[in-house]
């Protein structure tokens, strides 16, 4: 019959045909049949099963071996016998080079047939052998499939005892070893398929045998902790970790974060691969296991590990987000790193150049997935923008991209930030910030935080970038006697002359920290401006004298020198003078008092207050791009201009507005009548600037600069418990007081007064109205007589003679911002530009710099983002517009600069040849050898940190193909299904690079 069956088989005929003889074959041999028969039959059963080049043949083969073990099964026990299997499993079956790939298959169906003979225990006994021999010589994952298939459906050949948990482990090196070579679709699915399979047996034998657990995930660290091994183990490994039980994860991250024999490369390499399973399509719990190592390792702080491993993942992570089989796990994971990376804005960083794009992929998507993790992500982003404020330049691409979206709460965020820190203890973090490669592109230097710092950081780069008083310091000689000063030129030199990206302000926060200030709390970086300031003007006050070059170059006369050097260098810079009158309102006397100031603080006006009238006009002028309201008619520029500044005086409630430069008292019942005459105003028919700054105007109800100014020199009306006691009236009587400026400061200093203090909640708290602020002003300055005359002789600027006021045209340098909304908290940056006298490009050739026109010093000089160690490029549209962008983000302190004019003739004419005869400021020969040996410390630091980063890069996993996930077309609609970025589908190759 064997003989029979074997040329129907091997026939030509017609497959049909062939069916109905093997069926007949088949019939016969449910009969009774000798021994001998029998063997001969299962032999070519077994032959056609082991070794048949087509399906048809096998499938022949199996049909009879199964008739026969189930009709003749005392002939199939004696046929399927140990020594038999003992050589198919260490021989194989058929020619050398050809040997049956199907042994594993032919010995799980066999087995169906003895299980209740009395050999079976010997062929289990085998089986337990021979498999664990099979995975030690690290089968295909096929193979490993089918000998997760036979053991699943027959336990009785797993291995026992200590062989057991050596065959989990060898079980575990082989699925480490995985790796699927084809990238289409079908093999991949099949591929994940066989990897369940072989963790499938491993989640039974766990069960089961929960004493092989812990060993198995020894074995697994140990392989993916490896440095020694060229290829990175497989992610198949994912599959594995889902089938630990939850309830054993804290021992485990304990026993792990807690084993000093493991290395930090070793840690690192292991936590970086297991990251890389967020890419595992089919893992579960694969996420809660890497948070909790990450969390486990901050526990014991293992923060060098942490920035390594979330610096160099995070944007692969990141990548996943754009395939909604792995999406969830990808955002959890995404989440912990971003909420815990709270040392440094790095982490948050490198994803800003992908959110745009990947919320467009999401909306785009539009699924229930995409939805939810759009609604998470954007969450997340707004954290980071709490949490790192300071960044409008980088941050406004991605607030576009998810405005649409809802905004959590500060409540919300702070609970996310504080659930997710690492520590609360930052002095372990400073060994790791700032972490920067190299100095920022502008060439500037960053200051860096030392602790709630921000408030300093941004009035010394403001100060550093006010270029007058730069070289002043810089060039000072003397420094025994004014310590505070020394260290603020030592400072300011290395910010000059350092190769560092960050310098520490730590020395220099010592000697000029407030008494009263808390440390590590958040300070008004307003109140330490003035502490700094008179703490200086102070020191030099004792006698010493410091601006020698000036005397020294002879360039002033005698009675100018006099006046310029018996000035502080705090009182030439930032000093100017202010004339407050009071008027008694009975006996009209007039009181007068001159004080000086170095700030000018400037209060809101009451919400019901009007900010402007009709036919009214500024009597601050702004000009250029943020020119606010001109007025109808230029020519009333020419004239006086009027203006309703407070509330009309008690006799004369319809009193007409205050002229607008003289600010001066008037007559109840009179028209105006300014006390120095008529005020002198600017052509805006002549000027181009305003000309050009009448095209953008700000809405009406929008505060401004030069609002705040107006209500600041706009009389004040003393009554009730208020009044003012006239010494000629001898009582206490209704009175107005007003202020005028009689000297402008070189860099004139505005503190937006924005804290207030709420008696019902007792706390400061803060105006966040949006403020407009000029990049060109012009300052009403109180001149005498004498001063007009020189004035129009020189044609500086434009008066009539025996005005009383004059406009001293001032340039916007810098701009502190303050981001929260509270005093105590929140965070300061700056944007700060260096305002000169001289054109910043094109010198002429004989090397004598040239006076810049308005326009050029308006938009020609680059502006800058200090942002504690950050420094980037930015602009004056950035300025402007960053209160819009981030309602808690406003102005607070404004650095302005006075060009070239009456008053500041002496002194910029000094500066300017100073300029010109000794270039930059030389240093003097200490401080020149301590940058060049700070320098030197640096380059050394540098090339340690290179090679301890050599060090750890070479033990990460190689993925050179992850990052297609993100350089993909955006516009690439070809694929469809269900794994492509935008409807979860696509062809082999993005599944491929998905898995592998």
């Amino acid at each position: 019959m064997d003989k029979i069956l074997e040329a129907v088989v091997m026939s030509s005929y017609p497959n049909n045909v062939k069916q109905g003889l093997v069926r007949r074959v088949i019939e016969a041999a449910k009969q009774p049949m000798d021994s001998e028969q029998c063997w001969s039959m299962l032999e070519l059963s077994t032959k056609l099963y082991l070794t048949g080049d087509t399906k048809y043949k096998r499938e022949i083969g199996k049909e009879v071996l199964e008739v026969y073990g189930h009709y003749h099964p005392e002939e199939f026990e004696e046929f399927f016998n140990v020594r038999f299997l003992l050589s198919l499993l260490q021989e194989g079956y058929g020619p050398l080079g050809k040997r049956s790939h199907y042994v594993l298959d032919y010995i799980q169906l066999g087995l169906q047939f003895v299980l209740e003979s009395p050999s079976a225990n010997s062929i289990f006994s085998l089986l337990r052998i021979e498999v664990l021999r099979k995975v030690c010589e690290r089968p295909s994952p096929k193979q490993c499939a089918k000998i997760s298939k036979l053991l699943t459906q027959h336990p009785q050949c797993i291995p026992t005892g200590k062989h057991q948990i050596l065959f989990c482990q060898q079980l575990i090196r082989c699925i480490g070893q995985f790796q699927c070579i084809s990238e289409g679709e079908e093999d991949i699915m099949e591929f994940l398929e066989q990897v369940n399979k072989v963790s499938g047996l491993l989640q039974r034998i766990w069960r089961t045998q929960t004493s092989a657990i812990l060993p198995s995930l020894k074995e697994l660290f140990t392989i993916i902790s490896s440095t020694e091994e060229q290829e990175a183990p497989s992610n198949a490994l994912a599959s594995v970790v889902q089938f630990v039980p939850l309830e054993l994860m804290d021992g485990v991250i304990r026993n792990l974060t807690n084993d000093d024999s493991i290395t930090d490369v070793q840690m690192m390499t292991a936590i970086g691969r297991m990251i890389d399973w967020v890419s595992w399509p089919l893992g579960k719990n694969i996420d809660k296991w890497i948070i909790a190592l990450l969390k486990g390792l901050a526990a014991v702080k293992k923060f060098s590990i942490l920035i390594e491993v979330t610096l160099s993942k995070i944007e692969k992570v990141f990548s996943k987000l754009l395939y909604p089989i792995v999406r969830e796990g990808a955002l959890s994971v995404l989440q912990y790193m971003l909420l815990s990376f709270q040392h440094s804005h790095e982490a948050f960083h490198l994803l800003l150049p992908h959110i745009p794009r990947l919320v467009a992929s999401l909306k785009k998507e539009d699924s229930n997935s995409a939805t939810s993790s759009l609604e998470q992500l954007a969450e997340l982003i707004h954290c980071m923008f709490f949490r790192f404020s300071g960044f409008p330049d980088l941050y406004e691409p991605v607030l576009e991209a998810v405005k649409a979206l809802p905004i959590p709460n500060e409540d919300r965020i702070k609970h996310l930030l504080g659930q997710n820190a690492w520590t609360s203890q930052k002095n372990e973090l400073a060994c790791f910030y700032p972490r920067l490669a190299s100095k920022s592109e502008t060439g500037k230097i960053g200051l860096i935080n030392l602790g709630n710092t921000c408030y300093m950081n941004s009035i010394i780069q403001s100060l550093f970038m006010a270029s007058d008083f730069r070289h002043s310091v810089l060039n000072l000689t003397e420094g025994n006697s004014q310590p505070l000063m020394t260290k603020l030129q030592w400072l300011f030199a290395f910010l000059e002359h350092s190769q560092r990206p960050a310098i520490s302000p730590e020395s220099f926060l010592s000697a000029s920290w407030p008494p009263w200030f808390t440390p590590g709390a958040q300070q008004d970086c307003s109140e330490y401006l003035k502490y700094l300031l008179d703490r200086l003007h102070e020191e030099e006050k004792t006698g010493k004298r410091i601006y020698q070059k000036l005397k020294e170059s002879s360039l002033m006369s005698q009675a100018v020198e006099h006046h310029y050097l018996n000035k502080t260098l705090i009182e030439k810079m930032f000093g100017g003078k202010m004339m407050t009158k009071i008027r008694c309102l009975k006996c009209l006397n007039v009181s007068s008092r001159e004080e000086a100031f170095t700030d000018l603080s400037l209060a809101f006006p009451p919400p019901d207050r009007h900010m402007r009238g009709s036919t009214s006009v500024l009597p601050v002028e702004e000009i250029g791009p943020q020119f606010i309201e001109p007025p109808e008619n230029p020519s009333q520029l020419t004239g006086s201009p009027w203006i309703q500044r407070k509330a009309p005086m008690a006799r004369d409630p319809a009193a007409p507005p205050m002229p607008v430069e003289t600010l001066g008292f008037q007559e109840p019942g009179e028209a105006a009548n300014p006390l120095s005459g008529n005020a002198s105003g600017v052509d805006a028919a002549k000027d181009p600037l305003l000309a050009f700054g009448e095209q953008a105007c700000a809405p009406k109800d929008s505060k401004s600069v030069p609002d705040l100014i107006n209500y600041f020199l706009s009389p004040e009306r003393l009554t009730a418990e208020n009044k003012y006691h006239c010494e000629k009236c001898a009582s206490l009587q209704d009175a107005e007081k007003v202020a005028e400026l009689t000297e402008g400061p070189h860099y004139l200093i505005l503190t937006l007064l924005r804290f207030s203090f709420d008696p019902r909640t007792m706390k400061r708290k803060k105006i966040l109205d949006n403020v407009s602020i000029p990049v060109v002003l012009k300052l009403p300055v109180l001149v005498t007589p004498e001063e007009t005359e020189e004035v129009c002789h020189r044609g500086k600027d434009r008066a009539a003679p025996g005005s009383g006021f004059m406009s001293v045209v001032y340039d916007l340098c810098s701009v502190v911002v303050h981001s929260g909304i509270s005093s105590e908290s929140g965070h300061y940056y700056c944007y700060s530009r260096e305002c000169t006298d001289t054109v910043p490009h094109g010198q002429p050739r004989d090397g004598a710099p040239k006076l810049a026109s308005d326009k050029q010093l308006d938009f020609e000089i680059q502006w800058y983002l200090f942002n504690d160690t950050r420094v980037s490029f930015s602009s004056f549209e950035s300025v402007s517009n960053v209160t819009s962008f981030f309602p808690k983000d406003t102005a607070y302190v404004l650095f302005y600069r006075q060009r070239p004019g009456r008053q500041s003739c002496p002194l910029h004419e000094a500066l300017a040849e100073a300029g010109r005869l000794h270039g930059e400021p030389s240093l003097h020969k200490d401080l020149m050898e301590a940058i060049s040996k700070d320098n030197i410390l640096y380059l050394q630091e540098q090339e340690k940190e290179a090679r301890n980063r050599a060090a750890y890069i070479s033990a990460l996993p190689k993925s050179p193909l992850w990052w297609r996930d993100l350089d993909r077309d955006k516009d690439d609609d070809s694929s469809s299904g269900g794994c492509s970025p935008a409807a979860g589908g696509g062809g082999s190759g993005s599944f491929h690079g998905l898995v592998f």
